[in-house]
């Protein structure tokens, strides 16, 4: 676990000096600050993940009480001891309604003192580490979404951007790459995201049976139809209606689903009565469209009428740096399917993960890493359990045997995988400081610095 600092906050110099040097010779394992003021001591909270505090209740300026309030606003798991004397003990208990863990009084004793701040840090300690097991199992967090190709970064910008609107959007890309969850999350960032969010697979349905799936009908409309029922289109209203593989409607349905875009109007099979509905289209395709207009199996005009807004999913081969995200992503939500604890990745078997072609894209990662979990037996997951998974794989080899490349360069990609993911931890313990990161790796600052400049990473989204 990384380390954390301890601040002490007292506008009396030589108290503060007293404080800091008792608890430097009794915790060394932690960096202690004193800082002389309320305004100083919240720059630290910059730089610097502040486990326990150690704060005067009345000083010049901002009082104890009020650092108390925004210093639990930066973090809430800190814990906060207040320094009061005899005649503001009745303050100091107002502070623990507040949110201050313990108060201790002036003249300070250092027994008192060391117990008192060793189990405010064994109480950080505990609710930290209980923090990041809950996150680990809740499934992603905001900061978990975020990609490290350029590519997909530049697709999360047109995710946010398409979202603000109503129009249709036509995602495209190869099977498997993530098209539903681009249009899942145009739909979560959107001011429809409290309405229904309803998927439809156009081939799954068979052709007599698609045109009711998407408008519905009413009682008697055909046989077997003993009760009347709504289709996609109703129950998606006010809300968001995918479309998987636009491509591979027929010519008829494309008819009835052009008129609806140009109408909104639904109109039951069986029944002269329209309604409408209000529904945002997001149709999805791994076809190519502009050439299926060419040769007539797709109607141009519903081509324009999907294509108002498009984006374009890049298979995984062109997005190798995402792949250790979305194998962390998917450990963790295998681990939770299966009621395990989370499980670790070494940084080969990482490796090999991020150098494989995957032409089923992301479903096939996906498949892969629910294997690895399954079979780990709660072990790590290794170049040998890859071996046993996937025997048509050399899980320990540094080349792909259908792509030779020479040891240089596959040395070069390999290492440059592991730095990658051994930085990205760190950040995430240091919440992407620099030189708290070098502080704890060994290496320095500048060595860093080249590091993140040559792998193009983005530390900004570890910082709060």
């Amino acid at each position: 676990m990384n380390r954390f600092s301890i601040l002490v906050v007292d506008d009396d110099s030589d108290f503060l000096k007293g404080i800091i040097r008792n608890l430097k010779k009794q915790f060394q394992e932690v960096d202690i600050v004193g800082r002389g003021s309320g305004e100083e001591a919240l720059s630290v909270f910059q730089d610097r993940e502040i486990g326990v505090m150690l704060s005067d209740l009345r000083m010049p300026g901002m009082s104890g009480h009020t650092l108390l309030t925004k210093a639990l606003d930066l973090n809430p798991y800190m814990c906060v001891i207040m320094i009061t004397g005899f005649a503001t003990v009745e303050n100091a208990v107002q502070s623990l309604k507040t949110g201050a863990w313990d108060f201790i009084t002036k003249p300070v004793e250092r027994q008192a003192l060391f117990h008192t701040v060793e189990r405010a840090v064994q109480h950080y300690n505990l609710a930290r580490e209980n923090q990041r097991l809950k996150s680990l199992v809740s499934g992603l967090t905001p900061e978990e979404r975020q990609w490290e190709s350029r590519a997909m970064k530049q697709v999360q910008e047109k995710i946010s951007a398409m979202a603000v609107t109503d129009y249709t959007v036509l995602v495209t890309g190869e099977s498997g790459s993530g098209k539903e969850f681009v249009a899942r999350e145009i739909h979560r960032l959107s001011r429809r995201s409290k309405a229904a969010c309803h998927a439809l697979n156009c081939p799954a349905i068979p052709e007599p049976l698609l045109e009711s799936e998407l408008f519905g009908h009413v009682k008697g409309a055909f046989t077997g139809a003993e009760r009347s029922r709504d289709g996609f289109f109703m129950a998606a209203d006010k809300g968001t209606l995918i479309l998987d593989e636009i491509g591979d409607i027929s010519l008829p349905i494309q008819a009835k689903l052009l008129k609806f875009l140009q109408d909104k109007e639904v109109k039951p099979v069986g029944s002269s009565r329209a309604k409408t509905a209000d529904v945002r289209i997001i149709a999805l395709t791994n076809q190519d469209l502009p050439g299926k207009i060419q040769n007539k199996t797709f109607r141009e005009d519903l081509y324009y009428r999907l294509n108002v807004l498009s984006l374009h999913v890049p298979p995984l081969r062109e997005r190798q740096e995402d792949i250790p995200v979305l194998v962390r992503r998917f450990m963790i939500r295998t681990c939770k399917e299966m009621n395990m604890d989370p499980m670790e990745i070494t940084p080969f078997a990482m490796a090999w993960l991020a150098r494989q072609p995957w032409p089923g894209n992301v479903r096939e990662l996906l498949n892969m890493v629910r294997r690895l979990v399954v079979f780990s037996s709660g072990g790590p997951i290794d170049p040998a359990l890859i071996r046993l998974v996937d025997t048509s794989q050399d899980a320990g080899g540094a080349i792909c045997a259908d792509k030779p490349v020479l040891y240089k360069h596959a040395k070069k990609q390999a290492l440059d995988i592991f730095s990658r993911n051994y930085l990205t931890q760190l950040f995430e313990h240091t919440h992407g400081n620099i030189s708290e990161t070098a502080r704890i790796s060994g290496l320095e600052r500048a060595s860093i610095q080249k590091i993140i400049k040559r792998l193009n990473m983005d530390i900004s989204r570890f910082r709060p």
